[in-house]
């Protein structure tokens, strides 16, 4: 499904829950979500990436049932509409199985297998993608008091013993995405280093995925308070990805970020085959 990516990829965020740090409450009824999905699919988005629990700084967690509750109804009616990819954000087994029975095509866990044994072992039974994000602590400590050594070596390491496990776990490598979190249990400074360094991350030799969409470490830099002001930041890092080779980005606004992606691409391209 993904072994064969050549060209990078928009994957548009559609959080169906009423309290995501960006957009939660705005698209967690069926219709609100099917109409910001198809609008998001219109612009650009080659995957829609559901969940029903944010991850956001000292968010709580929520119960599978509740985040079946939550998706299940959007993923069958985008089914109705569209073929496109979906992943299922989420750290339990139960609702990624439930959202693969319903349609969706991709598992995206930002506990990267750990906080459910069952996790791998249904993304090798399902026979599909599996993105391992990495993170330092839980959503609700998260920020509490993160701190590294080396961001970029710390990150690289963990990320590599979660292939592994996966892998021993019967996951294909060409399943297997890689995240490294930025903003989950991360610095200004760690967020910084990792988008320097990613491409070091690439030549793990796994596709990988660049979620820095509004996020607040941006928020800082530009002295902007409120999230959806930080489209343009986003796209920056967007071009920037492109340009170090990560394959996939998961982002609020699919238009503004598919320009820079294209962009960039256009360039990275040319680039290549001038050195050739």
């Amino acid at each position: 499904m993904l072994k064969q990516l050549n060209k990078p990829l928009i994957m548009g965020i559609l959080n169906a829950t009423p309290d995501s740090f960006s957009d939660g409450g705005k698209f967690n009824q069926r219709d609100s979500a099917l109409q910001h999905a198809l609008q998001m699919i219109a612009e650009g988005a080659s995957i829609i990436d559901i969940g029903g629990e944010s991850t956001r700084p000292n968010s709580d967690p929520v119960t599978e049932e509740e985040q079946i509750r939550r998706v299940t109804p959007i993923i069958k009616a985008i089914r109705e509409y569209s073929d496109v990819l979906i992943s299922i954000d989420t750290t339990s087994s139960d609702v990624a199985r439930a959202a693969l029975n319903n349609g969706a095509n991709i598992i995206n866990d930002v506990s990267a297998g750990q906080n459910d044994t069952q996790m791998f072992p249904i993304a090798a039974q399902k026979n599909v993608p599996i993105i391992l994000m990495h993170a330092q602590g839980t959503p609700k400590t998260m920020q509490d008091n993160p701190y590294y050594e080396n961001v970029v070596q710390e990150v690289i390491a963990d990320l590599t013993q979660r292939t592994i496990q996966a892998m021993k776990a019967g996951i294909k490598k060409e399943n297997i995405v890689l995240d490294v979190g930025i903003g989950f249990g991360k610095r200004k400074e760690d967020n910084l280093n990792l988008l320097a360094h990613l491409a070091e991350v690439v030549a793990l030799g796994f596709p990988v995925l660049l979620g820095t969409s509004r996020k607040r470490f941006m928020g800082v830099i530009c002295d902007v308070k409120f999230p959806e002001e930080l489209v343009t930041a986003t796209a920056v890092t967007t071009a920037l990805g492109v340009m170090s080779g990560v394959h996939l980005f998961r982002v609020h606004d699919v238009k503004e970020n598919k320009q820079a992606l294209e962009v960039a691409w256009a360039i990275k391209t040319l680039s290549s085959r001038q050195v050739e």
